[in-house]
């Protein structure tokens, strides 16, 4: 049988007061939660199990309200996220009810709250890929790291690497815009790895450091490595990641 195994661990950095990430691995939910020691948890592939980051908008109100709806909706739907079409109609749902939950066409508080998502639904035949906003899903190929997920940015200047801009999220405007979420199939077998994570990974460490870290360690090793770089590198934002291995007994 196969599964699918998810170490996963999530912290504030070195510059955020508090945590505005969460966190999806099959039913369980990691919200504005500091985890330096990695969790490690199985899933047969009877049915698709759902791993994805959620990052609240830094500089928004409620980047940990937004991130923690959407990471509870997508928890409660993954054993259904079974099609591309399905997907999309999640995350849509998702974008109307950060909209809502922000006080919809009245305001409040909490207006312009939203976040980013990214992650995958794995099953026995085929991983479903999905992302809006700029938090990312990587494959850890033999030949090296591939990025899966489509980052919703502005062209980067000339001489930049990152930038803190988003062209799309789910929320994050004082009234309603839809969203164009970026689905798309990959083949999966026995022994694949993927990473799944937040910009406080990417912004601050270069796809070659990335690389190497997953090349050198297991899965459990390469998350604490992958964070500890991160923070040596000013740990800027918030850092969540997880690494997935697909298995079979």
């Amino acid at each position: 049988m196969r599964y699918v195994a998810v170490t996963a661990l999530s912290h504030p950095g070195l510059l955020r007061t508090r945590n505005e990430d969460s966190l999806v691995a099959g039913p369980w939910t990691l919200c504005a939660t500091v985890t330096e020691s990695p969790q490690t948890l199985f899933f047969p592939l009877e049915s698709p199990v759902v791993v994805a980051v959620a990052d609240g908008l830094g500089g928004h109100p409620g980047g940990d309200v937004a991130s923690s709806l959407v990471a509870g909706r997508i928890a409660a739907a993954g054993p259904r996220l079974s099609s591309e079409d399905a997907i999309r109609d999640v995350l849509d749902a998702c974008n109307r009810a950060v909209y809502e939950a922000a006080g919809g066409d009245e305001g409040g508080e909490l207006a312009t709250m939203g976040t980013t998502v990214a992650g995958v639904v794995v099953r026995h035949d085929a991983l479903l890929v999905f992302n809006v906003g700029d938090s990312r899903v990587h494959a850890a190929l033999p030949e090296g790291l591939r990025r899966l997920s489509v980052d919703d940015s502005p062209p980067l200047e000339p001489g930049r690497r990152t930038t803190s801009i988003v062209t799309q999220c789910l929320g994050g405007s004082p009234g309603y815009r839809a969203v164009r979420a970026h689905v798309r199939p990959v083949p999966v077998a026995p022994g694949d790895r993927f990473l799944v994570c937040t910009d406080g990974v990417t912004d601050p460490l270069a796809d070659d450091v990335i690389e190497g870290v997953l090349r050198e360690h297991d899965d459990r090793r390469a998350a604490v490595e992958l964070w500890r770089a991160a923070m040596e590198a000013g740990g800027p934002d918030n850092i969540t990641l997880a690494v997935l291995r697909v298995g079979e007994e």
